[in-house]
């Protein structure tokens, strides 16, 4: 049955669900990155605050360098032995992922206690980079079979908001099992004092979630592969745009090229736009687990709990984000969603005295916001992109370069302006992550509204005749 539909059509519910399954192992992956990498290098392994921002870094600049060439390759490669070219890509992606992550929630094999931090750095970054190649070619060539198998906006709004759902689920999935490690852990510990810090006792601990959740999203990716069958092969359908047929007009239009979306205004529009989210989105889930441990002194199960309540606001929204976008508009639902996320900022920066209370209600508040605002700016990316589906994962590897090198430099600034580099925090450390959560999320919020306010203006189309 094929999968690629005409724009009064769409895909049924079975159909989406097994395309929304194909990046299940990118999320979960992508959740322990974000939220637990740095605390992992630099709290448990005891890394210098510094090293672990490189580290973070490598792994976003190499994730930024592939998107674009993964996408320029997805787009001009044909399928190995008759698969689809997309699905070919997500495959390879889906075995690098497979055979590196592991090694990068796992001790440096090769280390004792005298090697110098630099020499662990050097350890870690190949599987680092081969991680984020894979990552990258599992995302590209999935966001890239949307405007393939759907036409229509609505259409494209509701695999979006499908896909972004088991995102959700597969952060919930992560922040749910490394609450129950750390409980049972804590509940079979003599030592009380391990269930307030984190500390070299909790390596066995991410490493096990690491190899779950690794274990988990092949599973899922094994559905994606047997339920999503792409387009007998992209290479017809630019065949049929340059070559008409009996039933065509005897005049077509060319295929639209790669370099040709670099002369469209539009493009560096949602590319900004797509920047900013992605920002909030990371850089927030990134921050958090400091936040909770260093500025509100709680216990280190609330880098857990704290995110799981983020993302079941997130997976609420998610499901009541396409008739919302159906009826204001996807421009004024992303606007909703930045008040939400400005909304949370304000309190973080007023409140300086949040207790574990009054974080929950923040948290319902970033987690909404986030899913709406990413949820619409891949939306935008998929109108953008609109029937020029040959060239569509060229434009998502642009848009995920801006993302991933911007969140890189960004967190390399974070943490080398951190009062203190060690693994101990001292006074002035404790306030610091406040800040950046209140200012980084709020300002980097306010930019994405300009941005917004000028797609009002100048809509999402392509001008280039």
């Amino acid at each position: 049955m094929e999968q690629f539909v005409s724009p009064d059509r769409s895909l049924s519910v079975c159909k989406r669900v097994c395309y929304a399954a194909g990046h299940f192992l990118n999320d979960l992956c992508a959740s322990m990155w974000f939220t637990y990498l740095l605390v992992y290098l630099h709290s448990v392994l005891g890394l210098r605050s510094t090293y672990a921002g490189v580290m973070l870094l490598i792994g976003q600049i190499a994730d930024g360098v592939c998107t674009p060439l993964v996408g320029y390759e997805s787009d001009r490669t044909p399928g190995a032995l008759g698969y689809g070219k997309r699905k070919t890509w997500h495959l390879l992606g889906t075995v690098c992922i497979l055979v590196s992550f592991p090694f990068v929630f796992s001790p440096c094999l090769a280390c004792a206690e005298s090697t110098p931090q630099w020499a662990q750095v050097v350890y870690f970054s190949p599987f680092v980079i081969v991680f984020q190649f894979g990552w990258a070619a599992t995302q590209i060539s999935h966001l890239s079979l949307i405007p393939e198998l759907v036409s229509s906006e609505g259409a494209k709004v509701e695999l979006t908001a499908y896909r972004y759902a088991f995102t959700v689920v597969a952060n919930i999935t992560v922040y749910t099992v490394a609450w129950l490690l750390f409980h049972f852990k804590a509940q079979h510990s003599m030592d009380p004092s391990i269930a307030e810090s984190l500390g070299q006792e909790d390596i066995p601990l991410f490493r096990t979630l690491a190899l779950i959740m690794l274990g988990t999203g092949a599973s899922f990716s094994l559905i994606f592969h047997v339920g999503t069958k792409e387009h007998a092969s992209a290479s017809e359908k630019e065949n049929r745009l340059i070559t008409p047929s009996l039933s065509q007009e005897p005049s077509c239009r060319p295929v639209f090229q790669w370099k040709w979306w670099l002369k469209e205004p539009s493009f560096y529009q949602v590319a900004f736009l797509y920047m900013c989210t992605r920002l909030i989105v990371n850089l927030s889930q990134t921050c958090i687990s400091f936040y909770l441990t260093n500025s509100l002194m709680l216990p280190k199960n609330f880098i857990a709990i704290i995110p799981l309540v983020i993302y079941v606001s997130s997976f609420v929204s998610a499901l009541v984000m396409k008739p919302v976008s159906k009826r204001i508009g996807v421009s004024m639902t992303y606007l909703f969603g930045l008040l939400l996320v400005l909304s949370f900022a304000t309190w973080v920066f007023v409140d300086k005295t949040m207790g574990a209370e009054s974080i929950y209600g923040a948290a319902v508040l970033l987690g909404a916001g986030s899913a709406a605002i990413l949820v619409m700016s891949l939306s935008m990316t998929a109108t953008l992109i609109g029937e020029q589906t040959q060239s569509g994962a060229f434009v998502y590897g642009s848009m995920s370069f801006t993302d991933k090198v911007a969140n890189g430099v960004g967190i390399i600034i974070i943490q080398s302006i951190r009062p203190c580099s060690t693994e101990s925090c001292c006074p002035d450390c404790v306030w610091f992550y406040r800040n950046v959560m209140a200012t980084v999320t709020g300002g980097v919020a306010m930019a994405a509204g300009l941005c917004l306010f000028t797609l009002l203006i100048w809509p999402i189309r392509i001008r280039k005749n």
